[in-house]
């Protein structure tokens, strides 16, 4: 167990410190748990949460596709046309690109959203650089609110069996969907006290045309087709993903006939994170050999041992012990890593273990916020503006996402605790 230990932690600072070689470095130290013989062979296939690797590379597929479409673009341009002035247009887009993000990559919502502030901004002779941070932001916190939301979400439900209703009700409660929405209201309040005198008004502009509505259909029967088959016993584990794979592909030939090209083909290829694909892959891997080392028990037993039996306390000490790292580290990595320890905490306490993986994934996808580079979209954000001439630094950052953030945590760990800690 010693040298399982170790190579774990090797890794995990590999993943912290060489972030550029990520996928590289949970792969290679999944190689060496097996090529030692802490993982048999013959469990590696099956340590891969199928699942989730196809769910992400699917909607990533399709979110290309939608971007691609310009839909995205048409709705912000139709929302602004109804602002009154700059506050409330910041405001909307903020809370759209929430919104969006509920069911589109974090990532993929800056990148639709982030060009059309940018736009109002030289229309208005303001600076970006705070819109565009409250952008990123607010997609961060939606990411936690439904299956596919974010990669963490996914990442909780493939471990937890949860399907995409059980986000907004579980075991009768109201569920991750609604808490979100709550932290959402509470903290775009914040925003809108951050930006109360910007009150310039603002020109009604044209609205993005759309000529394929067939990716945002398709969007919308992915959402539907997770839906249904929560209800459906089909007996296929990877049932998810074979929907999200499925209808993105339906998209690639429908734009290749379209276009008589394979242009579709390659562009949506190339807009899958085989980055993230790889690194999660890795992770599997090695959380399986420490699992099978009792690594991951030693490490719940030391969580219970300095809670003892008491929930509150181990509860709080995952949400805020995930926020501070959060705010640090990618949260992917982290919340792969700590999910079976959540699992082998509840176990070991003989309580049911919702209200510690919700308690995590708050901690881990709202904590992200704190710091530019806590989360991939905060990074992307700061990019665009980066490319429009405008510096950004944490200073700046922070005054807009700790305000933000403190809120959206707080409510979202009281909310969780007096929703699920009875359960």
């Amino acid at each position: 167990m010693e040298l399982a230990l170790i190579l774990f932690i090797v890794t995990y600072l590999g993943l912290i410190f060489f972030q550029d070689y990520r996928p590289y470095i949970s792969c290679g130290s999944a190689l060496i748990y097996i090529l030692l013989g802490i993982l048999p062979v013959s469990q590696v296939f099956s340590a891969i949460d199928w699942n989730v690797i196809l769910m992400i590379a699917g909607t990533m597929g399709l979110v290309s596709l939608f971007i691609e479409s310009r839909m995205a673009a048409r709705l912000a341009d139709l929302m602004i046309n109804r602002m009154p002035d700059v506050r409330w247009v910041i405001i909307s887009l903020a809370l759209f690109a929430s919104i969006i993000s509920a069911f589109v990559d974090n990532v993929a919502t800056v990148l639709i959203v982030a060009p059309i502030a940018i736009t109002v901004a030289k229309k208005l002779n303001i600076s970006p650089v705070k819109p565009i941070i409250a952008i990123a932001i607010s997609s961060n916190l939606q990411g936690a609110a439904t299956l596919v939301g974010d990669t963490t979400a996914i990442l909780l439900g493939g471990h937890a069996n949860l399907n995409f209703l059980d986000f907004f009700f579980y075991a009768g409660r109201p569920g991750m969907f609604w808490i979100t929405q709550v932290s959402s209201i509470l903290a775009t309040g914040v925003l809108y006290y951050i930006f109360r005198d910007n009150k310039q008004s603002i020109e009604k502009s044209s609205v993005t045309p759309v000529d394929d509505f067939v990716p945002s259909y398709l969007l919308l029967l992915m959402i539907g087709l997770l839906i249904l088959v929560s209800f459906v016993d089909t007996g296929i584990p990877i049932i998810n993903g074979l929907v999200c794979v499925g209808l993105m592909l339906v998209g690639i030939v429908y734009r290749m006939s379209k276009t008589k090209t394979v242009k579709p083909l390659i562009n949506t290829v190339k807009d899958i994170d085989f980055y993230t694909l790889f690194l999660l892959a890795g992770l599997f891997v090695v959380i399986a050999a420490i699992g099978q080392a009792g690594v991951i028990d030693m490490i719940a037993d030391i969580f219970v041992s300095i809670a003892g039996d008491n929930l509150f306390f181990i509860y709080t000490v995952i949400v805020f012990f995930s926020v501070i790292l959060s705010a640090f580290i990618d949260n992917i990595p982290y919340v792969a890593a700590m999910l079976p320890v959540v699992t082998s905490v509840a176990s070991a306490m003989s309580t049911d273990p919702t209200v510690l993986y919700f308690g995590l994934l708050v901690g881990a996808t709202l904590g992200g916020n704190f710091t530019p580079i806590g989360a991939s979209a905060n990074i992307a954000g700061i990019g665009i503006l980066r490319k429009e001439g405008h510096k950004v630094n944490a200073a700046t950052f922070m005054k807009v996402s700790v305000p933000f953030t403190i809120t959206a945590v707080l409510s979202g760990y009281i909310l969780n605790w007096l929703i699920f800690g009875s359960l």
